[in-house]
């Protein structure tokens, strides 16, 4: 047993004996090549593309060896030692890429905008070192005005890079973020002129396309028929349920993005907008509602259960909906006849 004791602390001492003469090894061969490289840099008729390359080399020797801290000191005092290096945009944004990596975002944040801000753009590989700094400020920044000034860059300097229908889309809910109204519908409308802007599919924005036409549209519109509160607006259409009177149901009824559909179908459906005259279906017909609003209404949305108008449909739900439109604080928190769901709940 003591034997077999013996031979076990001297096999572990062997590998760690190997380890240390491997990593020693190791280090002896990095501080060597690190010596040649900056003796190389030092030299002082070194070419600008050689001096390009030493300093890759080293700043690549640092990261494989798993010093970034090092790496990170040794670009940061080459940029700021040497002011007209014609590289420096690129070596911020191996700082910056570093610091993404690691999941230090504010530090990468930082790098990227000290790169678009006070250093010209720079080709690497056929790829702009601005575009690319834009792009990962997009995704990290937590500001929706920095975002909003990131997409104006992009659409202004680097068109042929992205789809700027999206651009638009995405800018103008950044808009609507800071309460840029103005701005906001300015970025809608230059986003439905774009050729693809109905058929565009956006991550993460699904209905984009409605959302901008519906926003447009109602902007453009008299917005007369909204009524100053829920209350108010379900008394005057049961009224006119009532009394059968059709007109006065066509004129409380939105003039712009009424939807009639069934409870499965999207607003967003081609055939999901409607412009029919209520008269259509209450001539003949013996129309009745509930007392009570929808057990499923919420302070946003209200559902009133009618019945009696066709034979094939007889229930509708009118929906009524608080208006969402702060780009007009008059209009904005009243209230519409939004639409109608055909058929009971699901």
């Amino acid at each position: 047993m003591r034997h077999r004791f013996y031979v076990s602390v001297l096999f572990l001492f062997s590998i760690f004996t190997f380890s240390c003469a491997k990593n020693t090894a190791s280090e002896k061969k990095f501080s060597k090549t690190l010596g040649e490289l900056s003796a190389q840099l030092e030299n002082p008729a070194i070419t600008q593309q050689v001096r390009y390359s030493v300093i890759n080399r080293i700043a690549n020797l640092y990261y494989a060896q798993g010093k970034t801290d090092e790496m990170v000191l040794f670009l940061t005092e080459w940029v700021e030692l040497h002011p007209s290096d014609t590289y420096n945009s690129y070596w911020l944004f191996m700082v910056a890429s570093n610091y993404l990596k690691e999941g230090e975002e504010p530090l990468a944040e930082y790098y990227y905008e000290r790169i678009i801000n006070n250093f010209p753009d720079l080709l690497v590989n056929g790829e702009s070192i601005h575009f690319s700094c834009l792009e990962h400020l997009i995704q990290i920044s937590k500001s929706s005005q920095n975002r909003i000034n990131y997409f104006n860059r992009i659409i202004s300097n680097f068109p042929q890079n992205v789809s700027i229908t999206e651009m638009y889309s995405r800018l103008a809910l950044e808009y609507e973020n800071v309460g840029e109204w103005d701005l906001a519908l300015k970025s809608y409308t230059l986003f439905l002129e774009q050729n693809d802007a109905s058929t565009i599919q956006i991550p993460g924005l699904p209905n984009a396309y409605t959302r901008a036409r519906q926003t447009v549209d109602f902007s453009k519109s008299t917005k007369d028929w909204t009524f100053a509160s829920l209350e108010e607006l379900e008394s005057s259409v049961k009224k006119a349920i009532s009394s059968y009177n059709w007109r006065a149901l066509d004129k409380y009824r939105s003039k712009v993005n009424f939807f009639a559909m069934s409870w499965k179908s999207s607003e967003s459906d081609a055939n999901a907008l409607e412009s029919f005259s209520m008269h259509d279906y209450m001539r003949g017909n013996r129309i009745r509602y509930l007392d009570e609003m929808d057990e499923s209404s919420t302070p946003t949305e209200a559902y009133l259960r009618t019945w009696g108008w066709t034979s094939y449909i007889n229930v509708w739900y009118l929906y009524f909906r608080k208006v969402d439109f702060p780009a007009d604080p008059e209009i904005h928190g009243r209230w519409e006849w939004a639409g109608i769901y055909f058929g009971e709940k699901l």
